[in-house]
């Protein structure tokens, strides 16, 4: 096996990512020399905020190009290949859960809720809520690819109940949800339990990769929605027995 080059195309990475950030980097210039005209200072510590931002996304992707896809690629046909591949189901609980705690986006939402909230839907809640409810897609989406079943099956009625919940769920609770539906489908799952996803698929016969790897993406964008309208749920009967 040839040795793996960590920085192999690290360039074009960083011509993405660069290009990516550009037109927020204008938007703010523009503002800040018509409007905003921010002090000398706080416009240094805003370019070099945006340096490292360049910088963290970029070397990010590449970990992502050169570790994750591949490492998740890989487990996925072993344990695909095995004769009791059942286990992909818990293990698929266990990684889906323990993968939200490494979204940035779910840790920046979840401060922001507490934030607003002023700490009656606390971070802890809402990410152990996020977790398990893609913990339990990620799973779901395993055995959909053991046993075969079209996902009409999950994504029908799951949409369904969320459109049920709303009746009985605060507005806020409504926002929340589909807003964690956005950041759950994050780099972090969509990089390494997707490429897990496709690997499985690739060593079960009858199973097509395309159709199984992004069924998975479909399921957890819709698990965290479901999580946090049945929490919604939870605080209403609460907040009406407390009354």
């Amino acid at each position: 096996m040839s040795d793996i080059v960590i920085f192999e195309g690290f360039g074009q990475v960083m011509a993405e990512v660069a290009w990516a950030l550009a037109p927020l980097t204008l938007f703010f210039l523009v503002y800040q020399f018509f409007f905003i005209k921010l002090p000398r200072r706080k416009v240094l510590e805003v370019v070099v905020g945006m340096v490292l931002v360049f910088l963290g996304i970029s070397f990010f992707l590449q970990g992502v190009h050169v570790g994750f896809m591949p490492a998740g690629t890989m487990m996925g046909s072993i344990m695909g290949a095995l004769s009791f591949n059942w286990i992909l189901v818990p293990v698929g609980f266990v990684l889906g859960f323990v993968v939200v705690f490494a979204e940035p986006a779910v840790q920046i939402l979840n401060q922001q809720v507490e934030k607003v909230t002023g700490g009656s839907i606390s971070s802890r809640v809402m990410l152990y809520t996020l977790s398990l409810g893609v913990g339990f897609s990620v799973a779901l989406a395993m055995l959909r690819t053991l046993l075969g079943f079209s996902l009409w099956y999950i994504l029908i009625p799951g949409y369904a109940l969320v459109l049920l919940l709303i009746r009985y769920s605060s507005k806020t609770f409504t926002g929340l949800a589909f807003d964690a539906g956005g950041v759950a489908t994050g780099p972090m799952t969509v990089t390494f339990i997707l490429a897990l996803a496709v690997g499985v698929a690739t060593e079960i016969e009858g199973r097509d990769p395309l159709v199984e790897g992004f069924g998975m993406v479909a399921l957890v964008a819709l698990a965290p929605i479901l999580s946090v309208m049945i929490l919604g749920f939870l605080y209403n009967r609460k907040e009406k027995t407390n009354g």
